[in-house]
Parts: structure tokens; C-alpha cells; sequence
């Protein structure tokens, strides 16, 4: 009887000690418009997450920096810009066709045809380095042996 009353009184405590949990963010409609933009920037650390998902330090700071730009009155396209001429086009997840970035449109398909073509030159070369061995006489009698042996 003791231990659930020290129970109950413990859970209560809990319960009276127990704050308001914290909004995410001061400004939802700012913090709305952050994840809108984040999602769409790559995280420099993490390279396979959006800014928007990671947890690294820097892009903790790159969302505190968005906010600041945000409540700046910047547009989203003026932010991008900003970004883009921090960091460079990679930080987007979609950077534009221009040169600079032909490689990084280009170069999946590139390496695509080129893995094809090379298992295509791969299976000709194999099929005439290894001709079809003929059996001797012997050898197809010893077959037959050994087949006739597993029928019985």
C-alpha cells in the first residue's frame, strides 16, 4: 500500500512540476515558409538530406540564417540567390542546366550508357574467349554411363 502511494504522489509531483511545452517557432507562418525553402537546399554536411531534415550544427545555422532573411522581408527567390552565391549550386537540390552544371544533369546518364556498353563489350569478348568445348568419344560414353547409373 505504501509503494502505490509513493507511486501516486511521485506521478503527481510529475504532473504539477510539468511545463507548457515550447512553440516550435516565434512566427508560424516565417517558420512555414523556412521549411518551404530548406526542403529545397541540400545540406553541405550531410549531402543527403534536405537543410530542412538534418541535424548537423551547420545546418542548424543555415536555418537560423534563412529565419534572419526571412524576417528581412527577403523574397524566397533573393534567399536562393543569397544561398546559391554562398555555397554554390550545389547546395540546391535542383541546380539549373548552365554549364558550370552539365555535369551533374548529364553525368548519371553518361555513366549509365557507359556501364551498358561495357557489358555489352564484356559478354562479346566472353562469348568468343571461351568456345564450347567439345566432348571426346570417351568422355560422352563416360556421360552416358553415369546417367544411365542415376536412372536405376
Amino acid at each position: 500500500m505504501r509503494i502505490l502511494t509513493l507511486l501516486i504522489s511521485c506521478l503527481l509531483c510529475a504532473v504539477a512540476l510539468a511545463k507548457e511545452a515550447t512553440p516550435i517557432a516565434e512566427d508560424p507562418v516565417v517558420e512555414q515558409r523556412l521549411i518551404t525553402i530548406a526542403e529545397e537546399m541540400r545540406c553541405l554536411v550531410c549531402q543527403n538530406e534536405s537543410l530542412a531534415g538534418s541535424r548537423a550544427d551547420l545546418a542548424l545555422d543555415l536555418r537560423r540564417e534563412l529565419r534572419e532573411l526571412i524576417r528581412q522581408g527577403k523574397s524566397d527567390d533573393e534567399i536562393r540567390t543569397f544561398m546559391v552565391d554562398r555555397y554554390g549550386d550545389f547546395v540546391l537540390y535542383r541546380p539549373p542546366v548552365k554549364p558550370t552544371t552539365w555535369v551533374l544533369w548529364a553525368g548519371p546518364f553518361a555513366l549509365g550508357i557507359g556501364g551498358i556498353i561495357g557489358l555489352l563489350v564484356y559478354v562479346r569478348r566472353r562469348g568468343k574467349v571461351a568456345p564450347a568445348a567439345a566432348l571426346s568419344a570417351a568422355d560422352a560414353r563416360r556421360v552416358d554411363e553415369l546417367l544411365k547409373g542415376d536412372a536405376k
